[in-house]
């Protein structure tokens, strides 16, 4: 029982998606330069993950994922599993 109500809990919490424009304004201002340029190849962003050396951003593209980190890197494979 206390399984299933973990996993709900999880799943509530992984259909509360930010508005898009709270989520671009979350982002430093080289992530925001770097996603830019991913849009036009058909990236969303989806979702940002606070770590202790920054932000984060994680956009989707089919089942394509790419991230970039808080100084505008952009990584096209990163090793991330996407649920």
């Amino acid at each position: 029982m206390q399984a299933i109500l973990e996993r709900e809990a999880l799943l509530e919490r992984r259909v509360s998606v930010e508005d898009q424009s709270t989520l671009w304004d979350k982002l430093s201002l080289a992530q925001k330069f770097a996603a830019s340029s991913l849009t036009q190849f058909g990236y969303d962003l989806a979702y940002i993950r606070e770590q202790q050396d920054g932000s984060v951003a994680v956009l989707l593209c089919d089942n394509n994922a790419a991230t970039i980190s808080s100084d505008g890197e952009i990584n096209t494979a990163p090793a991330i599993q996407i649920r």
